[in-house]
């Protein structure tokens, strides 16, 4: 039975459904419309989020599905970006395995320490909104109007620095609090 404080959920699943249409537009080469459907997707991020907040609606689930749908967004984009030659590969590939590692270290901990409750580091919600930035912008780039090579490259290196350091924040945060856990 569908419930009000379920909104935020449906928000978060569709947001997932958008990945498809985002990746064919990109892929298409189609950017303005993608980037109204990126557009589409930040907003019910911000959405589901402040109806959570507002009116108390967070659940454990929630929890799982937001993260996991900017995630999924956001991957996908840069892979499409990735194979359109627009972001290196390199930066492509460090975005992917950072994730990974920190899918695989939640498993791990979840499975082996305790039930792990998600909680974004600061350094990781500034790494996710450079991700967007840059994505936002490569994406101006190729459908509107070139930007400053200055700009895209300061970008890259920024996300490629915050990806870096939120990675090495959650390997040791988390190994640190496994530690505890299983000492104490």
């Amino acid at each position: 039975m569908f419930r009000p404080r379920d909104i935020p959920n449906l928000i978060s699943v569709l947001r997932i459904l958008l990945v498809v249409p985002v990746v064919y537009l990109l892929l298409q080469r189609r950017f303005r419309e993608a980037m109204l459907l990126f557009f589409i997707a930040g907003v019910s991020d911000a959405l589901d989020g402040f109806l959570a907040r507002r009116f108390d609606w967070r659940s454990r689930l929630g929890g799982i599905l937001d993260p996991l749908a900017d995630k999924v967004l956001l991957v996908s984009v840069f892979l499409c970006l990735g194979w359109l030659g627009a972001l290196p590969w390199w930066l492509v590939a460090l975005v992917i395995l950072r994730d990974l590692v920190i899918v695989g270290g939640a498993l791990a901990y979840h499975f082996t320490v305790e039930r792990l409750e998600a909680e974004p580091s600061l350094v990781s919600k500034l790494n996710t909104t450079l991700q967007i930035l840059l994505a936002l912008a490569v994406v101006y780039d190729l459908g509107f109007s070139e930007l400053p090579k200055l700009l895209l490259w300061g970008l890259i290196y920024l996300v490629t620095l915050t990806t870096l350091l939120s990675g090495i924040d959650y390997v040791v945060n988390w190994s640190r609090r496994a530690g505890l856990k299983r000492r104490g």
